[in-house]
């Protein structure tokens, strides 16, 4: 099997070099991820200037762009074969509900959703890497153990809570929760005394109840939810034809 791994978090965390060592003994390997953390990039490509791609002296290879550049750059430039899969993550921290929209992680796996190839993004239940090689050694389970059972292509959002390895029950089937809106900016001043703007903090779970992702992380069971592309309101879509007519 060859897997092509990205992440948002950039080539020197954590998470993807877990990943990808858990990962190796299993597949062909790849690893293209952004130079630094592109958090909250969603599936952003950079249109305004070129892109460049280094490697590393592990091997990863680095693109100064977007998570979903360095899919897009792997797939169409750098890579003289298709890969089986596209893996993303393990980010530090969770990819739930309404979070997803914003998720530069989610965003790796959609890329490689979208040329045909099946995908994952692999999230922490929690901020910290804590137990960060167990997620990665479950994450690897979880492709061995389920995915051949998948149609392919496949886009899975999975949420692993921070535990250790043997308390990582098997995963749960669950929709994507959702969240309040989110709180207010925070205000501030750079040093020149101009004011500036921090994104603030994401609003409080409003729909965390049984069979949703917000509430398997929360009970200790990974969450893996099957996601879509297609974003048309059918409903509303034909209210809206008939008002057309």
């Amino acid at each position: 099997m060859k897997i092509l791994i990205s992440n948002d978090d950039g080539y020197l965390a954590p998470g993807i070099n877990a990943l990808a060592a858990a990962l190796a003994p299993i597949a062909d390997i790849v690893v293209v991820a952004p130079d630094s953390n592109r958090s909250g990039a969603s599936n952003s490509l950079s249109l305004d200037r070129p892109l460049s791609v280094q490697q590393a002296a592990n091997g990863f290879y680095f693109v100064n762009g977007t998570p979903t550049d360095c899919v897009h750059v792997a797939l169409t430039g750098v890579l003289d074969y298709r890969p089986d899969l596209v893996v993303s993550g393990i980010n530090n921290g969770p990819n739930m509900g309404d979070d997803t929209l914003y998720s530069g992680t989610v965003a790796a796996a959609t890329e490689g959703y979208l040329f045909g190839i099946p995908a994952i993004a692999f999230s922490q239940g929690a901020f910290g890497w804590d137990y960060i090689e167990d997620a990665a050694r479950h994450a690897r389970d979880i492709i061995v153990q389920y995915m051949a059972a998948l149609p392919a292509p496949y886009l899975l959002n999975v949420n692993i809570p921070n535990l250790p390895y043997e308390q990582l029950r098997t995963p749960v089937a669950t929709r994507l929760g959702r969240r309040h809106q989110a709180e207010p900016v925070i205000r501030a001043h750079d040093p020149r005394g101009k004011e500036i703007f921090w994104i603030g903090p994401p609003g409080a779970t409003k729909d965390a109840g049984e069979g949703t992702d917000f509430h398997a992380c929360a009970s200790g069971r990974t969450s893996i939810t099957p996601l879509q592309i297609d974003l048309t309101h059918k409903t509303q879509l034909d209210v809206l034809a008939k008002a057309l007519a």
